[in-house]
């Protein structure tokens, strides 16, 4: 089992997701802006390794603009030796790693210039792990999108979308059930097509769901997924109290993590928290799993 954080970490006096306006694109912006995002990856990952985080998912604004229209500059060849090192420092450690397109990627939108922008997006974040040589355990996980009144019909229009992914993509890519639209049972119809593991969230099962219990819930995500993918990746967080409904929790509740885990029953799964205040709560959260010997 591995435990991790997304993006951010609020230790060190870095970002590996700084970014600029549009209007003030330059080829020569870009290259010291994603030069700056790389050199804190690195580092982010160096203090994950120290500290026993191996499971982290990187930021989608590592190359600005990395999708657009308005950034033809080659970065892939500029930045290929520093991926190669990256890749080969995760490899290292064994670290998991993913990344989460943002909400505009919408492989269902009835609006085609939406699908061909999250395409683009998709092949862009793909070229970040394709470059840094990993395995098909690295990630990208999306939701299902939109319903637009008929949720068949929006499924049948995901379906189509992934068929016509080219390979590379589609063996990074994973599904995630949320809290509003698309449940763990939406998500395993689309898996039964197209063979998409599910990347499992606890705090969306427990918002939206057909019944399930936290242990059905985890075991039928598990195995979706094929021994060459790794082992189920999940994202874990809790109500924020007095918050509305599906607001993340500020900092990891212990007592709720830990009654979280009788659900698993056995399995092996990597756990992404997404908590607010990142690797603080993913070392409280590691501590607790070595008292229970889980790591």
């Amino acid at each position: 089992m591995k435990i991790g954080y997304p993006c951010i970490n609020e230790t060190l006096p870095c970002s590996s997701a700084t970014t600029f306006r549009l209007a003030s694109y330059s080829e020569e912006r870009l290259i010291q802006t994603v030069t700056t995002n790389f050199d804190c990856l690195q580092k982010i990952l160096e203090f994950n390794v120290q500290n026993g985080l191996l499971f982290f998912r990187m930021s989608s604004d590592m190359v600005p603009f990395g999708s657009h229209p308005i950034n033809s500059y080659n970065w892939k060849d500029h930045f290929k030796d520093t991926l190669v090192s990256i890749g080969n420092y995760i490899k290292a450690h064994q670290l998991r790693i993913s990344m989460h397109p943002d909400q505009f990627v919408v492989l269902n939108s009835p609006t085609e210039r939406i699908v061909q922008s999250s395409f683009a997006e998709l092949a862009y974040q793909c070229a970040i792990m394709d470059l840094m040589e990993l395995d098909k355990s690295a990630k990208l996980q999306i939701h299902g999108g939109g319903v637009y009144g008929d949720k068949p019909s929006a499924i049948r229009r995901f379906v189509d979308a992934y068929h016509v992914l080219p390979d590379n993509i589609k063996a990074r890519l994973v599904i995630e059930n949320d809290d509003r639209l698309y449940s763990l049972q939406d998500c395993l119809e689309i898996h039964e097509q197209t063979g998409i593991p599910i990347l499992f969230d606890n705090f969306h099962h427990e918002c939206l769901n057909n019944g399930e219990s936290m242990q059905e819930a985890l075991r039928l995500a598990s195995q979706t997924w094929p021994p060459e993918d790794g082992i189920l990746m999940m994202d874990y967080s809790s109500q924020a109290p007095g918050e509305r409904k599906g607001k993340h929790t500020a900092s990891i509740e212990l007592d709720m993590f830990r009654e979280f885990l009788t659900h698993l029953n056995g399995l092996d799964i990597d756990i992404m928290l997404e908590i607010k205040d990142k690797e603080a709560s993913a070392l409280l959260a590691k501590e607790l799993l070595q008292e229970l010997n889980f790591i």
